[in-house]
């Protein structure tokens, strides 16, 4: 530390022992101490050549390094006020009318199917064995809260092309036990909203959006994330913003609101926010469960809980991300436009992904699917471009149903039309039964799009695949 040299005037910190106002002396330090980081941002943490190209990243600069400053010299470990704004900004930037913060997309998947068990929902509220219709082609933790909430999964096919449930195939998979559809807008292609809101309508299905990757993607003009009765988002660095680690729900429903936030807060009735007391103007005037009268509310539980939120720190993080969401939306689209204008060409040997109709989508990734009819297969393809440092990735999970999880263990599911089995006895046939799944998982892979990949990028990407491809066709 030798030569090292103080960038600090010694004499004007001895003068600040002096200044009585403790606001303006804490204005003071906090604007010297951002003015530092923001040098040494700018000077030791610009981003190095790199020759990998990964399939997703963060995009991060000295905003985000002086918002969490900011939170750290508040000392306020757990949400407070960076929350509060990111909570309010993240539910008027979709046009909804609550939002709220958890660790992560997949624990808010598990807060939204969660919620919908609470015995406040009445005769509306899921039970055990209840039917939830999903498809077996994307992430787990899409599927894994029906499971861990002890209904049953209902698996349908997928579009080829939008990489979407086939929406055909919901109707005919609808039993009486049927509650509620839980699927994602898959790499963030809208699925097709109107059919599923008009199934939902006519058999009284309550609709949870897993919107962790479409953030910004909108439908008929309205942002994905605002049409279901819950919906839910990621913050992990691969997606659209990030918290580092991350997730919000979101809803228009007041009831369904604070039941998410119970779940959320240990299960705990009470909805106070962290260091607050008394919101409900009656703390101890409640009589609820058999608890003597007056039992205090923030020690009074409706549900069995978590404790799922995040720190102010990450929520400060995440409204600097916020700022960029507009930018990063739009590099998406171009990232995506001008691949497929460049692999459009090679259409004989891949398929490429179709924007659902009436869809605008803030796209996640670029999916590919080797047609079966092809010179090379998919191995061959993500092999190459691996080995010419273009990331790739599988659509997740391919058939969820051949994962280890499943053929492991005795999970009670049905597929599609078919009767309830369990996840041991799954046959050829029944794998007959989501044939566009199946191509998936041995035809699909994806590469980015993420605002990190510039045009250099991009031209190395088509470069590749026109080498890659022409070794197959000479």
């Amino acid at each position: 530390m030798e030569n090292c040299f103080n960038l600090l005037d010694e004499e004007r910190l001895k003068n600040l022992k002096y200044i009585e106002d403790k606001d303006t002396l804490d204005k003071i330090l906090r604007y010297n101490i951002k003015q530092l980081s923001q040098i040494y941002f700018q000077l030791c943490k610009k981003e190095k050549n790199r020759d990998y190209i990964p399939p997703s990243g963060k995009v991060l600069d000295e905003e985000e390094i002086l918002n969490m400053i900011e939170a750290s010299l508040d000392m306020w470990l757990t949400a407070g006020r960076f929350n509060s704004e990111f909570e309010r900004k993240i539910a008027d930037f979709l046009g909804v009318k609550y939002a709220l913060t958890t660790n992560s997309g997949s624990s808010a998947n598990l807060l939204a199917i969660s919620s919908l068990t609470s015995h406040k929902l009445g005769e509306k509220r899921l039970k055990e064995g209840d039917e939830v219709i999903t498809v077996a082609a994307g992430f787990p933790t899409t599927i894994a809260p029906i499971i861990q909430n002890n209904l049953i999964p209902v698996f349908v096919d997928i579009d080829i092309e939008t990489y979407n449930i086939d929406v055909s195939q919901i109707e005919e998979s609808i039993t009486e036990k049927t509650k509620a559809i839980f699927v994602a807008h898959t790499l963030g292609n809208p699925f097709n909203i109107d059919k599923v809101l008009e199934i939902s309508k006519k058999y009284n299905l309550w609709i949870i959006e897993d919107n962790c990757d479409a953030l910004g993607s909108k439908y008929d003009g309205k942002y994905t994330g605002s049409f279901g009765h819950i919906s839910t988002l990621s913050f992990y660095p691969a997606h659209h913003i990030t918290m580092g680690e991350g997730g919000a729900v979101l809803t228009n429903d007041y009831n369904l609101y604070k039941i998410i936030m119970s779940f959320r807060d240990w299960g705990r009735d009470c909805w106070c926010p962290p260091g607050k007391d008394n919101s409900c103007g009656k703390r101890f005037n409640w009589k609820l469960g058999k608890l003597p009268e007056g039992y205090d509310h923030k020690y009074t539980y409706s549900h069995l809980g978590y404790n799922l939120k995040i720190t102010d720190w990450q929520a400060a993080l995440g409204l600097a991300q916020l700022n960029k969401l507009p930018f990063f939306i739009e590099k998406r689209k171009e990232n995506f436009r001008l691949l497929y204008e460049g692999l459009k060409s090679f259409k004989d040997y891949f398929i490429l992904p179709k924007a659902t109709p009436k869809s605008d989508p803030s796209w996640f990734g670029f999916p590919i699917t080797v047609r079966e009819d092809a010179p090379f297969t998919k191995l061959d393809a993500v092999r190459y471009l691996e080995s010419n440092n273009i990331g790739t990735r599988q659509l997740f999970a391919g058939n969820i149903l051949r994962q280890p999880v499943f053929v492991e263990n005795n999970i009670k599911l049905r597929i599609r039309d078919s009767g309830i089995i369990l996840s041991k006895d799954i046959s050829k046939d029944h794998y007959k039964l989501l044939p566009n799944t199946e191509n998936i998982m041995n035809n699909t892979f994806w590469i980015g799009v993420w605002p990190g990949i510039g045009q250099k990028d991009i031209f190395h990407i088509l470069d590749t695949f026109e080498k890659f491809v022409r070794r197959y066709i000479r």
